[in-house]
């Protein structure tokens, strides 16, 4: 379900109280059986200042960004960690992903290493393999992170087929040079640079603790 902009209201208003104040000043022309030199004044004044509050709504409708709509995902929340892992790694994998789905757009999130699952966790695919498809081994063989801004434009979103159906954006970040974190978002176009800069320092810090299992 797509949730609405909440600035639409408040790029609409100068729109509405221009308009307002308009037919206010023609109904008052019309009901005034005699108009004076200062009521003259006083509706060229009321026009240009409604011309005014309409030019700024509609200059808003086209300057002001508009927040990315956003969806529920569909599947169920879960926590899954590869039983096989050392307690510490179990530990820097649980903290790493708590982070990323507290504090920046991300729903869903697998961490994907040496050929294995090592973490999902947040909104679940359906799948829970990862089969590597033309972007991941892209990012594995160049080391550079992916963004996928609006995920439903590219053709390559079926390799994603392990996070939600209807995940909006994908990041890709390399581990290391053995692993990819995976990163979907419930909003296109809704991570930023800040975010991306911080997925990747904590990517790193993972590459580092994941290197010695």
């Amino acid at each position: 379900m797509t949730k609405s902009d909440p600035n639409r209201v408040l790029r609409r208003l100068p729109i509405v109280v221009g308009g307002l104040g308009a037919v206010l000043l023609l109904i008052n022309r019309l009901l005034t059986p005699q108009l004076t030199e200062s009521q003259a004044r006083g509706d060229v004044l009321g026009v240009i200042l409604s011309a005014v509050l309409i030019l700024t709504g509609l200059i808003w409708q086209q300057v002001q960004p508009r927040s990315p709509d956003t969806v529920e995902l569909i599947g169920e929340e879960g926590f899954v960690l590869a039983p096989d892992l050392p307690k510490a790694v179990k530990t820097e994998l649980a903290w790493a992903s708590h982070l990323l789905l507290t504090n920046t757009v991300t729903r869903s999130l697998v961490v994907f290493y040496q050929g294995k699952v090592l973490l999902r966790r947040g909104i679940l695919g359906t799948k829970s393999e990862v089969v590597p498809g033309a972007i991941l081994k892209q990012v594995l063989e160049k080391q550079k992170p992916i963004y996928l801004v609006a995920l439903k434009v590219y053709p390559g979103k079926i390799e994603f087929d392990y996070l939600p159906e209807n995940t909006q954006g994908v990041i890709c970040q390399p581990i290391g040079d053995k692993g990819v974190l995976i990163l979907g978002a419930n909003a296109p176009r809704s991570y930023t640079k800040q975010d991306e800069k911080w997925i990747a320092g904590i990517a790193d810090k993972l590459a580092v603790t994941l290197s010695q299992i």
